[in-house]
């Protein structure tokens, strides 16, 4: 019985959460998603380049999943600021392009 109370309680916390992320989310302008996912190139570039520095194996590995995380992380997050209507419009973007 409590161990049920705890887990609804839980379960209603997310809820609330997940609701609250989704809200700032659609906030958020299409340009800045197009930002913070255009964000994500510099990260890869520099997670993988950092190889070629003259520091330890554990350092380089060390400096690869912070980058590499961070790119995950730009990509992912300029998703979903993006949404389905970014998406479209990108789409239709890059179809205008192509046709001139």
């Amino acid at each position: 019985m409590i161990n049920n109370r705890y887990s609804m309680a839980l379960k209603d916390t997310f809820r609330h959460i997940l609701d609250a992320v989704k809200a700032w989310l659609s906030r958020l302008s299409f340009r800045t998603g197009v930002i913070v996912l255009l964000s994500c190139i510099p990260f890869y570039i520099i997670s993988f380049a950092q190889m070629a520095l003259p520091i330890s194996v554990a350092a380089k590995g060390v400096l690869w999943v912070v980058f590499f995380g961070l790119a995950k992380t730009a990509q992912y997050g300029g998703l979903l600021i993006l949404g389905a209507e970014g998406l479209k419009r990108l789409k239709t973007f890059i179809k205008r392009k192509k046709v001139i």
